[in-house]
């Protein structure tokens, strides 16, 4: 994985960076995005519907509520199941099979009736994530407070790539810290002052988790999420707008990464999701 994503880092320089949206134009962009992001969530595989988090042990797992056994043996996770518990992948029935995690970013999820289960490394320990499509949290769920949609915090940062692309441990929510990419950093000013932050490679995009002054009585308190395009001619777009929370702050079944040091910044970013539910 780290191998791709050093390739990856190789490529950044093949997006462009958008020219400046009329300001009506740019709101209605961000409120399709938003749209499409309330939907992720609710959907009956989004964060909303997750309902456990098992981490497995050596041999034999049975999971409350789920048919069918987990086995982890030799570093891999076999369910075997009786054809009458329901297991289903892409709708195939399932009675053996070795469950590929999301190690290599395409798991297995196998289904039985409204729930559906996937094999999760973290650090190399196994556990299995299942969501139910029938939780209540999907129906009672009305939507995110934001900041209002402001132009000034689509900033246009300075990309400073690193001499060779980093390999950075990356804390989490769940004490199982993972190694990641990190290809360089993006340098922006604020009021003046300038600010910098050290992203890692998701695919070909920029990845960043930070947290600023407005955690934890506006934001979510662990920190948020934003996405970026790939650097182009030495700079690279941060849209705080769509700053969002992390899973973690939805379910407690979730396995978010925390910022960095380098990413608590000293100011406050009035911009993208605030804090949600209590």
């Amino acid at each position: 994985m780290l191998a791709t994503d050093l390739m990856l880092a190789a490529a950044l320089l093949a997006a462009a960076v958008p020219p400046v949206p009329s300001p009506a134009a740019f709101e209605a962009e961000w409120r399709d995005w938003h749209s499409k992001r309330l939907a992720g969530l609710q959907g009956p595989q989004g964060w909303l519907a997750l309902s456990g988090l098992h981490w497995l042990r050596e041999g034999e797992n049975r999971i409350a509520g789920l048919p069918g056994t987990f086995t982890l043996a030799g570093g891999q996770v076999t369910l075997t199941a009786a054809s009458g518990d329901g297991w289903t992948l892409g709708g195939a029935p399932v009675t053996s099979r070795v469950l590929a995690s999301d190690r290599d970013g395409q798991p297995d999820r196998v289904s039985a009736g409204s729930r559906t289960a996937q094999v999760i490394d973290r650090g190399g320990r196994l556990a299995l994530r299942v969501w139910d499509a029938e939780r209540a949290e999907r129906r009672s769920f009305a939507g995110i407070d934001t900041f209002p949609v402001d132009l000034r915090w689509r900033l246009v940062a300075r990309w400073e790539p690193y001499p060779a692309p980093r390999e950075v441990e990356v804390p989490s929510v769940v004490g199982i810290p993972t190694r990641q990419v990190a290809p360089g950093r993006a340098r922006f000013t604020v009021d003046g002052k300038e600010y910098a932050l050290e992203p890692t490679l998701d695919g070909d995009e920029l990845f960043f988790v930070f947290k600023d002054r407005t955690a934890p009585r506006e934001t979510y308190g662990a920190g948020r999420f934003l996405v970026a395009a790939p650097p182009r001619d030495g700079q690279v777009v941060l849209d705080f707008n769509r700053a969002y929370n992390p899973p973690c702050a939805f379910t407690p079944y979730a396995t978010c990464p925390l910022p960095l040091p380098q990413n608590v910044l000293p100011i406050r970013i009035e911009a993208g999701e605030k804090r949600w539910g209590h």
